[in-house]
């Protein structure tokens, strides 16, 4: 896959760039950006999770308090700081965190004047990964996802400039597929003028309910749309899930045996299977 010849600006072939969007709120962007990249580390992979949302959810959702966030990705964006300067641990071995804050409500006004605004992420990612390639004995990001936020803006816009590919997370509700199709055309309208590279890499179904009709539907709809971009994983509606980002923690610390913690672990052994099969192809 081009993505993993040269990636998008240069980038290492050994670091994989993916954007998790959708334009609707309350899909689970935040929960499966928090809760894939703890079970890509979890099974050895050394992960960044880059907080673009003002609302700073991933950041706390992994346990970096408001008052922890010296650097952020609006210092990285704007110049003022390398990945390198705004990466935090968390409490997972192997899973890294850029943390953001309410500083990026005034991204668009920061930016403004600036040509190369939707090039700024990539900017920023490529300079880690030319750190990464001069320290040859270092372990180097293996992926790095991207968080973004509930809208196709400046932020967005950035993410998938940046990205090698989209993780479409899917609420398996009524209007689930209310925007998806602005979704694509943006993506396409990205290719056709900022970075050929962008993908789809793939859907994922969430806050899935076996006992309603309605989600079954919804499944069944967004297979027929997608196709087999649709992960074979679904991740259920569980009351767990929906608790542990208030404890600061990701699902699979909060209470590791419950059906999301097992479900995200299922998901990103689906990823990393089928990025084999990129690589193969």
């Amino acid at each position: 896959m081009a993505g993993y010849v040269s990636g998008v600006g240069g980038a290492h072939a050994s670091t994989r760039v993916v954007a998790i969007a959708n334009q609707k709120g309350g899909v689970g962007k935040t929960t499966t950006a928090i809760n894939l990249g703890t079970a890509l580390a979890a099974v050895g992979e050394k992960v960044l999770v880059l907080d673009l949302d003002s609302q700073g959810n991933a950041s706390t959702g992994l346990g970096i308090s408001v008052e922890a966030r010296l650097r952020t990705s609006f210092d990285v964006l704007t110049g003022g700081a390398t990945i390198l300067d705004a990466v935090m641990p968390t409490a997972v071995p192997g899973l890294f965190a850029v943390p953001a804050n309410s500083d990026l409500v005034g991204i668009d006004s920061a930016l403004a004047a600036d040509q190369t605004r939707p090039f700024k992420l990539r900017d920023a990612v490529t300079a880690l990964v030319g750190h990464q390639r001069s320290r040859s004995g270092e372990a180097h990001f293996s992926y790095i996802l991207i968080d973004c936020p509930p809208s196709l803006n400046i932020l967005t816009l950035n993410a998938m400039t940046a990205a090698h590919a989209v993780l479409v997370p899917v609420q398996c509700e009524f209007f689930a597929l209310e925007g998806i199709s602005q979704l694509k055309d943006s993506i396409e309208q990205i290719r056709a003028t900022l970075n050929p590279r962008l993908e789809i890499q793939g859907v994922v179904l969430t806050m899935h309910d076996a006992r309603t009709s309605l989600s079954r539907e919804v499944a069944d709809n967004v297979r027929a749309f997608f196709g087999p971009k649709v992960y074979e994983t679904v991740i259920p509606r569980n009351t767990r899930v929906a608790e542990a980002p208030s404890h600061g923690k990701p699902i699979l610390l909060y209470d590791y045996d419950c059906a999301g913690s097992q479900a995200y672990i299922r998901l990103a052994t689906e990823i990393i299977e089928r990025e084999r099969q990129y690589k193969a192809a």
